[in-house]
């Protein structure tokens, strides 16, 4: 393959093209002077027209009829083809042909393609007479087809390498090389995927020939690659921890909402320390309850709720806490009549609950007095 890019690729292969003309194809508008008319209309056939078009440009292919250049490939095979066919549908081959005219060189002129299978080649030829391809070369030839059509600026059908490789023929085994030629021929996207591909899939390809042989030849790419799987690998791991901390800080919230709804629900059917409800007789320095902090400290959030003056909405940060614990409860409660916790999931039954929580401790400070 390298061998092919080097003997084939002109000088002027390296300079910007302009896009060969379109191969002969079906005209878009049958109707002229004298064409079938079915129902008042002209028949347009542009389906069988295109069929029949390129098997005429096949046909021309396989007959050889009146051709004059000679294309000659490895192991002494040899091409018969048309020197205005390949000219028109590759500036590279039209140069070369003007090439060897302007040595004098009597017809048929003979152009030398090496490095690649003759089958490639013969399939290559074929798309320049018909812009069409046989699925099972495309499948086996498909990276020698996509060098040469960089090579020789066939740009329809290095975009359609380029398609297949992305939509099924990138395998484990051919990616090293696909890499490594779309770096050589300028195709970006596949470069993007390949490299890709080789990332995801590393110790897989590693254990391939490609891989094997692109070490040996091209050690410095090697290297950028392993770089770029430690990047990717480090990167995952990084992924993973942050994956692993948001979970166990969702769990952590999760216990503590839990334990709150608890401590919650405590409060208001048992009560604790000096806070609960009217018909309990609590003690000021009564046996520490399950739930330690997280209870005193929601002693302390319903003894500011029942006495903040702020009614301003979203005014006082506690008071909203305190909201949100009764919303959260009132979703979760599943005794909603014989419970004693305010319901907050609407605006009127937070306004019950607010006027419930104040006249309770308002009657707690009173019979108390230790608020």
């Amino acid at each position: 393959m390298e061998e092919f890019i080097t003997k084939q690729t002109c000088q002027g292969a390296n300079k910007v093209f302009p896009a060969p003309p379109p191969l002969p194809g079906p005209a878009t508008n049958c109707r002229r002077k004298g064409s079938l008319m079915k129902n008042g209309s002209a028949i347009r056939g542009n389906n069988c027209a295109a069929t029949a078009t390129r098997a005429l440009w096949d046909r021309l292919f396989d007959g050889g009829y009146k051709t004059d250049v000679i294309i000659k490939t490895d192991n002494g095979g040899i091409i018969c083809a048309h020197s205005n066919i390949l000219g028109m549908a590759s500036p590279v081959l039209r140069g070369m042909l003007k090439q060897a005219k302007g040595f004098g060189h009597r017809r048929p002129i003979s152009i030398h393609i090496h490095g690649v299978p003759q089958d490639a080649v013969r399939a290559f030829i074929r798309f320049l007479y018909s812009s069409s391809y046989e699925k099972e070369e495309m499948k086996e030839f498909v990276l020698p087809l996509l060098v040469m059509s960089h090579t020789y600026v066939v740009p329809q059908l290095k975009r359609v390498c380029e398609q297949q490789l992305e939509h099924g023929l990138l395998t484990i085994e051919n990616v090293v090389d696909a890499f490594q030629l779309s770096l050589l021929c300028d195709a970006p996207r596949l470069t993007l995927i390949t490299h890709r591909m080789i990332i995801m899939t590393c110790k897989a390809v590693r254990e391939t020939e490609g891989w094997k042989a692109m070490k040996k030849s091209n050690p410095a790419l090697e290297k950028e690659l392993l770089e770029s799987m430690m990047d990717e690998e480090h990167g995952r791991d990084i992924m993973m921890q942050k994956e692993k901390n948001r979970k166990s800080n969702e769990q952590r919230i999760y216990l503590q909402l839990c334990e709150a709804m608890e401590a919650l629900v405590h409060i208001f059917r048992d009560g604790c320390r000096t806070i609960g409800p009217h018909d309990k007789d609590l003690k000021e320095h009564q046996t520490p309850c399950d739930y330690g902090d997280c209870c005193k400290g929601l002693e302390l959030l319903v003894r500011h709720f029942a006495s903040c003056k702020l009614r301003v909405p979203g005014g006082c940060i506690h008071c909203k806490r305190m909201w949100q614990l009764l919303e959260l409860h009132s979703r979760l409660c599943t005794d909603s009549n014989s419970c004693r916790e305010p319901q907050g999931e609407d605006q009127e039954t937070k306004q019950e609950g607010r006027n419930q929580v104040e006249n309770t401790c308002e009657k707690d400070i009173k019979n108390k007095e230790n608020w």
